[in-house]
């Protein structure tokens, strides 16, 4: 449970790195996203996913 937590606490860090450093390409990005079919971002989430867990896998491994 401790390393879920801390896995959260570093996605939020990214997330505000994003938004509160770079808030016109956050809003740049989430118009990009918008006009994306959703295939291409159902496609896009699950790579991401699979590059997450092969990341995990080999940290933890």
């Amino acid at each position: 449970m401790n390393d879920f937590l801390a896995a959260m606490g570093l996605v939020l860090v990214v997330e505000g790195l994003v938004y509160g450093g770079f808030p016109t390409l956050a809003k740049k990005l989430a118009t990009e996203v918008l006009s994306m079919s959703e295939n291409t971002l159902r496609g896009a989430g699950l790579v991401a996913i699979a590059a997450g867990v092969a990341i995990v896998w080999m940290v933890r491994g």
